[in-house]
């Protein structure tokens, strides 16, 4: 069981890749095997001793909250903030930083996510000087996404944002779940927009501020296509994961 007791999880999307399925609901309320993604999400972190939650809202947000309440039906705390204006992956963390422990599981709204968050807070313990650490996956394949060069510790060295002009030796693909210490939450200016990729994690590792990766086997997924959203419900069926 995990010692960290709370997740945020990004859900101000538009989601507009997923009409018509977003016309009526925000990404993160899409249904997998007739499930909401959250739910699944709140779920899996809940099997890791998680037990409070921060979800910042902007397109359709009473979905969300009309759905979830104070999340006392699933056993758990939610805290909601509402975005006058979209503030991105960073600033839209920031926004509960008076709120949030010392260290804290943070993770894409748009993402579903079988991981063993037991053993990713386990192996972060084992890096005290971790600012943060996040999923990541050795690839030659990334011309849609984000990467990190890694030194031989398996902390950042120097992060390249998508798109790539250049081919990189040592490249690792970003992927949307994260430990983070309160502290790297202070490079994020307030009520401002500011991405996790391309610039908060910059900013910490041209600081000198160790962030690890972290490699391992369970199920994620980014669903931000209607190609990925069959993929997901077609691994879950194969795999014969269900419904809780």
């Amino acid at each position: 069981m995990s010692n960290i007791k709370q997740a945020v999880i990004l859900c101000a999307g538009l989601g507009t890749r997923l009409r018509p399925l977003t016309d009526t609901m925000p990404k993160p309320m899409i249904p997998i095997l007739g499930k909401p993604l959250l739910e699944w999400n709140i779920e899996q972190f809940k099997k890791h001793g998680v037990t409070e939650f921060f979800i910042n809202l902007y397109y359709l947000p009473d979905v969300i909250r009309d759905y979830f309440g104070d999340g006392a039906k699933w056993g758990v705390k939610i805290n909601y903030f509402q975005e006058k204006d979209i503030l991105g992956t960073a600033g839209g963390v920031k926004n509960f930083a008076s709120m949030l422990d010392d260290k804290f599981f943070l993770i894409y709204g748009d993402m579903i996510s079988l991981m063993d968050y037991s053993k990713m807070a386990e192996e972060f313990a084992s890096h005290p000087d971790a600012i943060g650490m996040q999923r990541m996956q050795k690839t030659d394949n990334y011309a849609d996404a984000d990467v990190a060069e890694l030194g031989p510790d398996g902390s950042y060295l120097k992060i390249h944002a998508k798109p790539h002009t250049e081919s990189y030796p040592n490249a690792y693909r970003m992927k949307g779940i994260f430990i983070l210490r309160k502290d790297i939450l202070e490079y994020v200016p307030a009520s401002t927009f500011y991405e996790l990729g391309k610039q908060l994690l910059p900013d910490a590792v041209k600081d000198g501020k160790k962030f690890y990766s972290y490699e391992c086997k369970e199920y994620t997924k980014g669903i931000d296509t209607m190609e990925k959203y069959q993929e997901v419900e077609e691994y879950l069926k194969n795999n014969e994961i269900t419904v809780s």
